[in-house]
């Protein structure tokens, strides 16, 4: 499953598939940078909320992991 992430703030990113739905966000709450999926991505990514990453690529290669695809930052 590929994502799209986007920002969406300071602090947040918007993650979507390929077609544009919405499949959750990343937050980061000082150094720590937490999943939070929704949608049809909260059981593809279930295991990935309890834990925490120290960096946003840290997070993204979690989620491409676990996924099997590829997460890719959009402007």
């Amino acid at each position: 499953m590929d994502v799209m992430v986007t920002a969406a703030g300071n602090d947040a990113w918007t993650m979507t598939d390929l077609l544009g739905r919405e499949m959750g966000s990343v937050k980061q709450k000082g150094d720590i940078f937490t999943i939070r999926p929704s949608g049809n991505a909260v059981k593809t990514m279930a295991a990935l909320t309890s834990k925490s990453y120290k960096s946003l690529d840290a997070a993204l290669a979690a989620i491409e992991e676990h996924t099997r695809g590829v997460c890719r930052r959009v402007s």
